[in-house]
């Protein structure tokens, strides 16, 4: 098996998800006492997160390549980034590193074709809805339209990002706002659901709604093992 290099922290709740799924997946794939080869560059999110609302994406790619260079050195051989949002600098990382980089649409479209979907409703960061670089991803790569929330809903979805999720509070009353508003995506279309961000899976189960949901954790996570067992 390969080494894989995540570069996590953003936020460390869902990269210790992404921890637990490359070790379960490993172990079931090998079986016996197997656990994953990696490496974990994580990053302070309270500084990320700061530069995310400031708009200042210069300076997160190069925080972000920085990141990938240095799990290149330490021997990664595939690079993970542990976020849907910093995938808005995907493009200058890949350029930056001479090894592989999963991006996680590429891994959960994979999934979608699966099932022959080619409208979902997307649930993520402001930045991630409100802007193209995944949704244009889906949508000129493999033919999949996302669906976004409306603008009050967008707030509501980006707040309990922020405020409770990556802080790894989860309410009852935030479960039930998301609900509603998968609930108005489906209405408006959409054959099943991306959650979008990697934290929203510590809120919302695929037990918890009636469509589809494509966690994006679970399978840029599961996909990352495939990989590193295939090069």
């Amino acid at each position: 098996m390969k080494t894989i290099g995540l570069i996590g922290g953003m936020s460390w709740e869902s990269s210790d998800l992404y921890y637990q799924i490359i070790n379960r997946k490993t172990q079931a794939l090998l079986g016996g006492v197997h656990s994953c080869q990696c490496l974990m560059y994580s990053v302070d999110f309270a500084q990320i997160a700061e530069l995310q609302h400031k708009g200042q994406w210069d300076i997160l790619a190069q925080h972000m390549v920085s990141a990938a260079k240095k799990l290149e050195l330490a021997g990664a051989d595939v690079v993970v980034l542990c976020t849907n949002t910093m995938h808005k600098v995907a493009a200058d990382i890949e350029k930056n590193i001479t090894i592989p980089f999963l991006h996680i649409v590429d891994a959960v479209a994979e999934e979608i074709q699966q099932k022959s979907y080619t409208k979902l409703g997307l649930l993520a960061t402001k930045f991630s809805m409100e802007e193209d670089f995944l949704k244009s991803r889906y949508k000129s790569k493999f033919g999949i339209e996302t669906i976004i929330p409306d603008e009050d809903d967008r707030t509501d979805v980006h707040r309990i990002i922020y405020e409770e999720l990556v802080r790894g509070i989860i309410t009852e009353k935030s479960k039930q706002r998301y609900l509603d508003i998968i609930e108005k995506l489906v209405l408006k279309g959409a054959e099943a659901i991306i959650s979008g961000c990697t934290e929203i899976e510590l809120l919302i189960k695929p037990s918890d709604i009636q469509v589809d949901l494509f966690q994006t954790t679970k399978i840029h996570a599961e996909k990352a093992v495939s990989l590193a067992l295939a090069i």
